[in-house]
């Protein structure tokens, strides 16, 4: 029987991928190891191996498909003794399986309200004319069909929620349990009449898509569609604000001690093919800074879950890197309190640069203990960074600038750096968050001791 070759989960929480690239076509043979394809997620390229041996019978997602289901067919392979014929048994099946999704249409009531009706018996006259239509909005498709998982149809009708007037959060904008439990927390139960889900009037269901577009006046926008790195921040960064209790502590550390240290480590760098081994910048030593004083401060090195906290051995950092295409990822530098300077440079360099050509591994930017964001080199005095769980803190630095400082009785210029720890007060409460980042100062501004 021929074997069906499944698009992979690359990571944990993946869903879903784009096929970038077939590296073998019908016909070749391949053996276990070979690698066959280039899978994008929404955050890395990764390549795919061949499991079995064999030869490629049907390549099924073409190349460039994308948002390919996790465990979907995408080429089938012929294994010894087996030639094209054996292909219809295998393709059989899969033309079988294709309509299931169908089946999770919502029956037909015996006594239906006006705002329980099926979207297909609604007049298709309905859309504001002229208006662009999202293949996807309100949780419906393109045949104007509520698009819901079975177990939230169940859910909504037991809950009496209208199903038309809640956005869904699963893929392709599809209803999933966790939107009927949101809805019937956030109305009491009852979910907010369609009309006031369409903006006519205040109520907990965002506002649909076509709502919002009909804000702007035609032609005054152009729409950019959200990549599944962008839908993968805002969902969770959405989650962080919502779940994780944050709270903020700022100090002003002087970094004029750090720009002397810097320069001379950088000038200590040894030549190799006419260049240095290394460029330390602010930000490696601040993520160095980070690192100890997490060590100093284990209480504060921790994970929350429900049943207990997960305290680190090591202070694993995040630094956040803004891509090309507007999107955000975080490389994690392990055990950073047991490196030097340099080491953390170079593996930066080598991260930072990996991750814009999306090449990353999984393991280098999931988990992680806590996590640095630097917007100083865009002249960002200070701002506070929203905690990506499962961190129970961020430090957010801001611009190294001039200020006049009083040091003894004298009024002097210094250099000046704004930094801001945000805190999961699950975790770490006020006095611990006061603590670390009282530590992470002290070394910021005499950062000979990390060295020491």
């Amino acid at each position: 029987m021929p074997t069906n070759i499944l698009m992979p989960a690359l990571s944990p929480t993946m869903e879903k991928g784009n096929l970038a690239k077939w590296l073998v076509k019908e016909g070749d043979e391949v053996k276990s190891g070979d690698v066959i394809a280039e899978i994008e997620t929404d955050k890395a390229t990764m390549e795919v191996e061949a499991v079995d041996e064999g030869r490629i019978g049907k390549i099924v997602v073409p190349e460039g498909a994308s948002d390919v289901a996790v465990n979907e067919p995408i080429a089938i392979l012929l294994t010894e003794g087996e030639d094209d014929s054996a292909l219809n048994e295998a393709s059989a099946p899969q033309a079988k399986a294709a309509p299931e999704p169908a089946k999770t249409e919502e029956p037909k009531p015996a006594e239906p309200r006006p705002s329980e009706a099926r979207q297909d018996e609604t007049p298709k006259a309905e859309p504001t004319a002229g208006k662009p239509s999202s293949p996807v909005a309100n949780g419906q498709d393109k045949g104007e069909r509520v698009f819901a998982s079975p177990l939230a149809r169940r859910l909504a009708k037991e809950a009496g929620l209208d199903l038309k007037a809640l956005s869904g959060s699963g893929p392709h904008g599809r209803i999933i349990k966790a939107d009927i439990e949101e809805a019937k927390g956030a109305g009491g139960g009852k979910a907010a009449p369609a009309q006031e889900a369409r903006g006519s009037a205040p109520g907990p269901t965002p506002a649909s898509d076509e709502a919002i577009r009909k804000l702007f006046p035609e032609g005054s926008y152009e729409e950019v569609p959200h990549d599944g790195m962008r839908k993968t921040i805002a969902r969770r960064m959405t989650e962080a604000r919502q779940t994780v209790p944050q709270f903020y502590v700022t100090v002003d550390c002087r970094i004029d001690d750090l720009l002397a240290l810097r320069e001379q480590v950088n000038a200590a760098a040894p030549e190799k093919d006419g260049k240095p081994a290394w460029k330390v910048s602010v930000n490696d030593i601040v993520v160095k800074a980070l690192g100890v004083a997490l060590s100093r401060v284990p209480d504060a090195n921790v994970t929350w879950t429900e049943g207990a906290l997960l305290r680190h051995k090591h202070a694993d950092v995040g630094v956040a890197v803004a891509l090309p295409n507007n999107g955000l990822i975080t490389p994690i530098i392990r055990a950073v309190e047991t490196k030097t300077l340099s080491t953390i440079a170079k593996e930066m360099k080598d991260l930072t640069a990996r991750a814009r050509d999306r090449k990353l591994k999984p393991e280098e930017y999931q988990g992680g203990t806590t996590a640095v964001s630097n917007l100083g080199m865009y002249g960002v005095k200070d701002f506070t960074a929203v905690i990506n769980p499962p961190h129970s803190t961020i430090l957010a630095v801001g611009a190294g600038e001039k200020r006049a400082v009083v040091v003894g009785s004298e009024i002097k210029v210094a250099t000046v750096m704004s930094i801001t720890l945000s805190c999961d007060h699950r975790a770490v409460d006020g006095a611990l968050g006061a603590t670390l980042v009282a530590e992470i100062k002290k070394l910021i501004e005499k950062p000979i001791a990390m060295l020491a």
